[in-house]
């Protein structure tokens, strides 16, 4: 039985959209792509209850990169469902210390105090990744027939998750709120496109992003060289 795929849209704070996760299901039991933020922790839940998901059910949360509008309702997950929680190594310090900029570039004093606030990951928030993931690593043993990639750009520590049906879960590398493209917000735009050019050379048939539709990797066309 093919993968079946649950999309979980969460509002964000204050009208700024939507961020989306993902539950795969396999006959195996099920991975959750990201988790939104704290301020809808308790929505996730529920989506993912009616989703079918239990404790037990669940096998891994992959978590795309440190922002906190992804990893915000991580602790709560890991919490109510015993869930382990994996993220790339160069962005587990976010989740550490609530600092969303610990690897980037540093904006100004007033936007590194107004994130926290407006996403609320605080000390309750914060947590250690119970696993680290890399390039490469293979997801069967959690059910699923994927494997981790690292794809920079967005953030040093982004993560895509590729299924061997080409579904590209990208986090916030590509996003489609108004047409499909590159992030908008990179910290690395130059990583960005070595990503995207990478990917191109892969089974890319279906991009699942963090902010918009899912959309086929074929519309990314006038983004390569």
């Amino acid at each position: 039985m093919a993968a079946e795929i649950h999309t979980i849209s969460l509002a964000l704070p204050l009208g700024m959209g939507k961020v989306n996760c993902y539950l795969i299901k396999t006959e195996q039991g099920q991975v959750l792509i990201d988790t939104g933020g704290s301020n809808t922790s308790a929505v996730l839940l529920r989506e993912l209850e009616a989703a079918g998901s239990r404790p037990g059910s669940l096998k891994l949360v992959v978590l795309t990169h440190g922002d906190f509008d992804h990893i915000g309702g991580a602790a709560a997950l890991r919490k109510a469902y015993g869930a382990p929680l994996a993220m790339h190594s160069a962005d587990a310090d976010s989740a550490r210390r609530g600092d969303m900029f610990t690897n980037r570039k540093r904006p100004n004093f007033i936007v590194r105090a107004l994130v926290p606030l407006l996403m609320r990951f605080g000390k309750d928030e914060r947590f250690e990744p119970d696993l680290l993931l890399d390039d490469g690593f293979d997801l069967k043993p959690y059910g699923l027939e994927a494997v981790v990639l690292s794809i920079p750009g967005h953030s040093k520590g982004s993560l895509g998750v590729l299924t061997s049906a080409g579904e590209l879960f990208c986090g916030d590398l590509f996003e489609n709120e108004k047409e499909p493209g590159l992030n908008g917000l990179m910290d690395d735009p130059a990583a960005g496109r070595i990503s995207l050019a990478r990917l191109a050379e892969m089974n890319v048939k279906m991009v699942y992003p963090g902010h918009g539709q899912p959309f086929g990797f074929e519309k990314l066309a006038d983004w390569l060289p």
